[in-house]
């Protein structure tokens, strides 16, 4: 199976993406992530449905199986998280000091390759460990 990436943000009112395989194609939704994801779907679907029908060229991953994976910037991923973790949640989780988390999700900074591997590690060690627990 041929894993897509959606380059994905969170905006002010939903999400927005795109796709590198997909030149000029942009998806933006307002409500939650589950209603983007249907509207990338149906978006992918009637994007290769119009080229067919048209006789243009389009990405053949996408006559196939494929897997989705939306692949949020550090900025979004901690604006999004702010509103579930404080930062200070977030720098036991991630390791990385809270105002420097701050600076990440306001703009002010950039991480480097590094850190932002380090906050996606240490969000992927708390869903593991959240999906391991048992109630």
């Amino acid at each position: 199976m041929v894993t897509v990436i959606m380059n994905t943000a969170r905006t002010e009112n939903g999400y927005s993406c795109a796709c590198d395989l997909l030149p000029g194609w942009v998806v933006a939704c307002s409500g939650d992530f589950e209603q983007f994801k249907k509207e990338v779907e149906d978006s992918i679907r009637f994007y290769v449905d119009c080229a067919k029908e048209d006789g243009d060229e389009y990405p053949t991953v996408f006559d196939g199986e494929y897997e989705i994976v939306y692949k949020f910037n550090v900025q979004s991923l901690l604006e999004f998280y702010r509103g579930i973790f404080s930062f200070a949640s977030l720098e036991t989780i991630t390791g990385i000091n809270q105002k420097q988390l701050a600076h990440y999700a306001s703009g002010i900074s950039k991480p480097r390759p590094k850190q932002a591997q380090k906050i996606a590690q240490g969000l992927h060690r708390l869903a593991h460990e959240m999906m391991v627990v048992t109630v």
